[in-house]
């Protein structure tokens, strides 16, 4: 991993240790997928870092500035993950945002997640996600309930349930996301994807797919997900990811999640080859 540090337009050794994205979660962050050298969906994610900073009252760095930033530190990069996180810089205690703050930023590149050879294998987490209208759609930097989630794979008490992914519910029960992304069903032959009004994530990738499918977004149970005849999950790094099984439950390949991977990497060609 290669990291570059900035304050403002300086560029700077490290992060501040009175950073409120360290002691409070108060930022954003953006995960691209970095394809030749560039970023091709930069400006879906800088519009949702925008729509976020707004609800958070978070300033930004300059645009521009941060593009150019981006693209040297793909510079030789043919394949790859891109990170921007946004914090609201360096405070004194206590919860109170300064009236006036200089934003603190990071980019680092990573390598890409492992391809995906056949359909993803999930599971229900325990962890529930809290409803919190007020932060529902952005991408801010308290994952602590991901976290949690994440962590309940490597329970010993777990055993004999290997997965890929895992599926959260909401505090009432309704299916929201994976950890690390979106998720549709095909429900009495249309495709769904559940609302993100009370929490979760507006993915980048899911943007794209509801376009494209003209799918509904809606509240949906775990049975409905359970009884759907095809499930796939979705992100800005991996694209569409099939699902094969869910507990006892086995999906099929599904002809219309084949066709839309190809349309996917027609209209973003960094899909094509990896997933």
């Amino acid at each position: 991993m290669s990291a570059r540090v900035f304050v403002g337009q300086h560029r700077v050794e490290a992060i501040a240790t009175d950073d409120r994205g360290l002691a409070y979660g108060d930022g954003l962050f953006e995960t691209l997928r970095a394809h030749r050298g560039r970023a091709p969906w930069w400006e879906a994610h800088w519009a949702r870092l925008e729509r976020g900073a707004q609800r958070l009252r978070l300033p930004l760095p300059d645009r521009d500035f941060v593009r150019a930033q981006a693209d040297a530190a793909l510079q030789g990069v043919d394949a790859g993950v891109l990170k921007l996180i946004v914090t609201r810089g360096g405070a004194g205690r206590g919860y109170a945002p300064a009236e006036t703050a200089e934003p603190a930023w990071i980019l680092s590149a990573h390598p890409l997640p492992p391809g995906l050879r056949d359909g993803l294998t999930l599971r229900w987490c325990d962890t529930r996600l809290s409803i919190q209208p007020a932060l529902a759609g952005i991408k801010h930097c308290n994952r602590l309930e991901q976290v949690l989630a994440r962590a309940e794979w490597n329970d010993p008490a777990a055993s004999g349930r290997e997965a890929d992914e895992g599926l959260m519910l909401d505090t009432e029960g309704d299916v929201v996301c994976a950890t690390s992304a979106n998720l549709f069903a095909l429900v009495g032959g249309r495709w769904a994807t559940p609302r993100i009004d009370r929490c979760g994530v507006a993915g980048v990738c899911r943007a794209w797919i509801l376009a494209d499918l003209g799918a509904d977004e809606s509240r949906l149970s775990r049975m409905q997900l359970e009884s759907a005849e095809a499930v796939f999950l979705c992100n800005a790094v991996r694209g569409i990811l099939p699902v094969a099984r869910l507990g006892e439950r086995a999906w099929a390949p599904h002809p219309q999640v084949s066709a839309l991977r190809g349309r996917l990497a027609a209209a973003a060609p960094m899909f094509a080859t990896h997933d």
